[in-house]
């Protein structure tokens, strides 16, 4: 057993900080929605509505979110019409924590990583509105499309472009790299 366990070190203690910081996170964050109570809407949601809104009248679209304290979710308007609505689980909070996890789990440097942790979240949040304003314009035009769109596409880019930022860390910032570039 012993031996498996020298041989493995490596991967055992990448998913040992890999779970360790998303239970942390995740926890944090869910005493952080508990604040709001049940069926209401959380501070970071209504955030990205709003930049959402912003985004699309920076293009003179005629867009408007709508909060009812009774509903759990932000209607979106785009051209005075409702096409979608953002819930708590839109507002990429639960991606930016995998995003962190897997960073802290490939070690780097600590200014690396937090310079990356800080970037590459803002970059999945400022990403995440784009994606939304898309979603509306789209779903505006392809209504019929939806659970494409919703269900495959937009999934796909977001996480798409995590992956590649994952890429980025472990072939440029982490400690991996550097062990494999100087070998």
């Amino acid at each position: 057993m012993r031996k498996y366990f020298i041989q493995y070190k490596p991967f055992l203690l990448f998913l040992a900080k890999f779970f360790m910081t998303y239970i942390v996170l995740a926890l944090i964050y869910q005493e952080f929605l508990g604040f709001f109570g049940e069926n209401k809407i959380d501070s970071i949601t209504e955030l990205v509505a709003e930049n959402t809104k912003q985004l699309l009248t920076v293009f003179n679209v005629d867009a408007d979110v709508v909060k009812n304290n009774s509903e759990p979710y932000i209607r979106l308007l785009y051209n005075q019409q409702y096409v979608a609505r953002i819930i708590e689980g839109c507002n990429g909070i639960s991606v930016i924590i995998l995003f962190i996890s897997f960073v802290v789990a490939f070690s780097g440097k600590v200014k690396s990583t937090l310079f990356f942790v800080l970037g590459g979240s803002l970059f999945i949040y400022l990403l995440n509105v784009a994606r939304i304003a898309a979603l509306c314009v789209l779903m505006d035009l392809f209504p019929k499309q939806e659970r494409l769109l919703h269900g495959v596409f937009f999934p796909l880019f977001i996480y798409g472009i995590v992956f590649i930022l994952w890429l980025i860390w472990v072939n440029k910032f982490s400690l991996y790299a550097k062990k494999t570039a100087d070998s």
